[in-house]
């Protein structure tokens, strides 16, 4: 007999790691309503933030403090950083959250779960595909928020460098590299966020209550994170981080902050992404 042969009791050509393509889940994701709805959101932020300033006039010229939000209307690439500060401490937690929170128990809510299951697809590689997917598509949401904002930016307030809230400017091409540091460090914050939704995902058949409680945690941890009675403590929360791209916009960038935030939220996700995938394992699939 071939050593090649299939082993007894799976089917001809049956190959595990062949189950549940990544470009069938996508494909699957990007066909929903509420992926359309969150890339609708994110492209139409931008113009939201634009009307605002033609109606309100130039930001901050009344408020007789100095900040990013200052500086919105001086280039494209003001008003593309104004955009992730914005929206990076709410806004951007639900894309997140939707994605992660949402893949697997809405398979659970449709009753198609336990069809996929028994495909065969293996768990693991069930959890693999769509971990891999939520990630891209968040990716794709946070990506495009400052794609759009710039792009808008740029028509309404012309190309220029990157004027700095504290003072100086940056050259155009520092400050493109500077906000592609911004957003891969919003992306890898939000990893909590991604990693809680996954888990709750796995743990219940009610999408809403995964995708809800995951920002409901978020919440909960940027309001302990104002408790400054909490001391030192504080720098075990991931919100207490959040901001610390804040340094990619100063003359000199610095990375202190930034390395114990991408420290913190990656150590969160993995232990969270790895509870997922143990208990999913040992869950009893009946929807």
């Amino acid at each position: 007999m071939s050593i090649l042969a299939d082993p007894p009791g799976v089917a001809s050509g049956y190959r595990a790691g062949r189950t549940l393509p990544l470009r069938v889940e996508l494909v699957r994701q990007l066909k929903r309503r509420r992926t359309l709805v969150m890339g609708a959101v994110m492209f139409a932020l931008p113009f939201v933030l634009l009307i605002a300033f033609q109606i309100g006039g130039e930001p901050g010229q009344d408020n007789g403090r100095v900040n990013l939000m200052d500086s919105a209307t001086a280039s494209g690439a003001n008003f593309a950083a104004v955009n992730l500060f914005a929206s990076a401490g709410f806004l951007l937690v639900i894309p997140v959250a939707l994605f992660f929170g949402d893949t697997v128990a809405a398979e659970a809510s449709w009753s198609s779960l336990r069809y996929l299951l028994a495909a065969p697809v293996p768990r693991a590689r069930l959890l693999w595909s769509k971990l891999v997917v939520a990630l891209g598509l968040s990716l794709a949401a946070l990506v495009l928020l400052p794609v759009v904002a710039l792009a808008v930016g740029t028509a309404a307030y012309g190309w220029g460098p990157l004027q700095l809230p504290t003072g100086g400017t940056l050259s155009s091409g520092t400050a493109a590299q500077r906000l592609v540091i911004i957003v891969a460090y919003v992306l890898v914050s939000q990893l909590v966020t991604a990693g809680l939704a996954f888990w709750l995902s796995t743990r219940t058949d009610a999408p809403l209550g995964a995708v809800g409680g995951a920002v409901f945690l978020t919440i909960i941890g940027n309001v302990l994170d104002e408790v400054t009675a909490l001391g030192d403590w504080r720098d075990f929360l991931p919100a207490h981080w959040q901001y610390a791209w804040l340094d990619a916009v100063q003359p000199q960038l610095q990375w202190t902050d930034m390395i114990q935030g991408t420290a913190l939220s990656v150590t969160y996700a993995l232990v969270l992404f790895a509870l997922a995938f143990r208990g999913f394992a040992r869950k009893d699939v009946v929807s």
